[in-house]
């Protein structure tokens, strides 16, 4: 903004011939252009003559109204006023472009207390307005329309969005609950008759699910698990297990706009996503009265309730013991059936079982060894203590399966000659899944 004084230096003039020549006025432009005190009008500022090295790295520097730009030295410049053909303008630096109308210069008038009212007067092109500021008269040129014209496409674009974010829910709505009015005014009362919006979401809906209208056209959506189609109306399915495939511990079910888990024989879904083992020894089973119903993952078996055969004896729960010491000469006295289950490819290495003496004697020594069921070194036996070991599993297993172990422990006493034997038969069934 440039602001300019003037002064009367004069000590002959009175007060009133001091404020009747206006002792002060000031005439201000936009960005780029400088006030002419002669002609009494802004005129462009030539940066590239003003600003020191205004453009880097070997780029041209052109001057336009109200600023300048940089080119490469081979650049060129179409030159086309909309009716004939473009042409090409050589590059020079003060070629002079279209100019954009310029910010028309400001006056202000001073009255004196002394003067009259209506005796106020401006330069030719100017009026007083009601703040006695000289204003310029200004006339609608092309450029003025343009910008008009584009001022109201803004408007209409921002409106559109707007009313488009209240169709879809108005508790959503943030920024542009206070532009609603103004786009319901808009709509109704500004714009051209031409432009009154037809709704195309009544009568016959071009939308197969849902239609939303604004101005001048419409939007389809789609309801929750489908998409758009390429022609922007239809609705097709989204495959949701195409995602991922952890959408389910199991089996993903696709089903029009939605999806569902599945779960194998033997499992309930649990929750959404996750399959739960179902207890069929609760629910109920097949077996029979003489046979105990052991559950594992994914299923469950019927064993015999008394598992001693010739020449043991029951004795116990699961326990089976030799009576006759000469029949059962290089066996066992005792065998212990023990039952337990686990998932398919658990991880390794994992301790799985605990076996540990029931009765424990003074200055006797116990060992564990796997007596049988481990040809493929699925497991190893960790002794913990002097009466205790840990199975651990050493090798994932893969299941539906059944592994039987004998896990043995020795009990002797090398002073007394002692040397005593018990076996511990473990059923290990391996469910199907690794859940």
């Amino acid at each position: 903004r440039l602001i300019n004084q003037s002064l009367n230096q004069s000590t002959n003039q009175s007060i009133e011939d001091q404020i009747l020549i206006l002792p002060y006025f000031y005439s201000q432009c936009t960005d780029g252009y400088t006030f002419d005190m002669e002609r009494q009008e802004c005129k462009d500022i030539n940066e590239c003559t003003t600003v020191a090295d205004a453009c880097k790295g070997g780029m041209r520097c052109i001057n336009h109204f109200g600023g300048y730009f940089c080119l490469p030295q081979n650049a060129q410049i179409i030159v086309s006023n909309g009716d004939d053909e473009p042409t090409v303008a050589p590059l020079v630096e003060e070629q002079r472009p279209l100019a954009p109308a310029p910010a028309l210069p400001v006056r202000r008038v001073i009255q004196s207390p002394f003067q009259s009212q209506g005796t106020m007067q401006c330069a030719a092109g100017f009026v007083v307005d009601e703040l006695n500021y000289c204003r310029g008269k200004s006339k609608p040129t092309q450029l003025n329309l343009a910008r008009l014209a584009f001022l109201i496409a803004l408007l209409y674009s921002m409106c559109q969005v707007v009313l488009l974010e209240y169709h879809n829910g108005p508790e959503i709505l943030t920024f542009s609950t206070s532009a609603l009015p103004f786009c319901n005014f808009y709509f109704n009362l500004l714009v051209p008759p031409c432009l009154a919006d037809v709704n195309e979401c009544e009568g016959s809906n071009p939308c197969q699910h849902q239609c939303y209208n604004i101005m001048g056209s419409f939007i389809c959506q789609c309801e929750q698990g489908y998409e758009l189609a390429s022609n922007q109306a239809s609705c097709q399915d989204i495959d949701e297990c195409a995602f991922s495939s952890y959408m389910c511990q199991w089996q993903c079910v696709n089903q029009p706009g939605g999806y569902v888990c599945a779960c194998p024989e033997g499992y309930q879904l649990q929750g959404n996503r996750m399959c739960q083992d179902i207890d069929e020894c609760e629910t109920g089973n097949n077996c029979r009265e003489d046979e105990m119903c052991w559950n594992y993952f994914g299923g469950f078996r019927c064993y015999p309730r008394n598992p001693c055969h010739e020449p043991y004896v029951k004795t116990g729960e699961g326990r089976c013991s030799c009576q006759s010491p000469t029949v059962c000469r290089g066996l066992p006295p005792s065998i212990v059936y023990k039952y337990m289950s686990i998932s398919s490819e658990r991880s390794v290495p994992a301790d799985i079982f605990q076996i540990q003496a029931t009765s424990v004697y003074p200055n006797m020594h116990n060992t564990f060894r796997v007596k049988s069921g481990n040809e493929g070194g699925e497991f190893f036996l960790r002794r913990s203590s002097n009466v205790s070991a840990m199975l651990v599993m050493t090798k994932p297993l893969t299941g539906p399966r059944e592994h039987v172990v004998d896990l043995e422990m020795v009990t002797h006493n090398n002073a007394l000659n002692y040397r005593s034997s018990s076996l511990l038969r473990l059923t290990i069934i391996v469910g199907p899944y690794a859940f």
